[in-house]
């Protein structure tokens, strides 16, 4: 059975609450979210093209609308393959620097089968990239650049989040992201 726009929405949120705030894998995420400052935009059954073409929209959305400090632009049936992802992203990314918005806005990637270069697939340490679906976040880099210069050590942040994941455990990080489709 398909699932509705809000319903990823919600499957989102809760992992945004749950896993990125709640085990703070990023300490800036709770002002954002409980003050509602976040887009969501759901892209189905789209080709690279038009995901590209949303993904501009988002940026330009957060050019427009001021009071918005995120955006995730979510995947829920497109992307499932990491690799494929990975060119999305690469092509974004390109994207930025050719619409001249390299500077002003910054992609973080999450995706339910995310690993880093140097890891496993089964380390604990892929979860602080792993979501319900594959999405795109487009962060703005002048709130970024804020927030780090009022945190003491944010270079010390990943490491950080490395030994939690490690301390938590793969069957705890796996419940939790499983978790996201069983409440809504």
């Amino acid at each position: 059975m398909k699932q509705s726009e809000d319903q990823i929405i919600l499957q989102t949120q809760h992992w945004i609450k749950e896993t990125v705030i709640g085990l703070n894998f990023c300490p800036f995420a709770s002002q954002s979210f409980f003050e509602n400052r976040i887009l969501y935009q759901t892209v189905f059954n789209s080709n690279l093209n038009k995901s590209l073409e949303s993904f501009i929209k988002v940026c330009n959305s957060l050019s427009e609308l001021s009071e918005i400090e995120t955006a995730f632009l979510i995947f829920p049936d497109n992307f499932s393959n990491f690799q494929d992802y990975l060119d999305l992203v690469d092509l974004a990314e390109r994207l930025l620097n050719k619409e001249g918005l390299e500077g002003i806005y910054q992609i973080a990637s999450f995706h339910p089968l995310y690993i880093f270069a140097e890891t496993e697939m089964d380390d604990p340490s892929n979860y602080t990239n792993r979501s319900p679906y594959p999405m795109i976040h487009v962060l703005r880099e002048d709130s970024i650049e804020r927030a780090l210069d009022k945190y003491p050590h944010p270079e010390q942040i990943p490491k950080r989040n490395i030994s939690k994941t490690h301390q938590l455990g793969l069957e705890h990080l796996k419940s939790l992201l499983k978790s996201c489709f069983e409440k809504n």
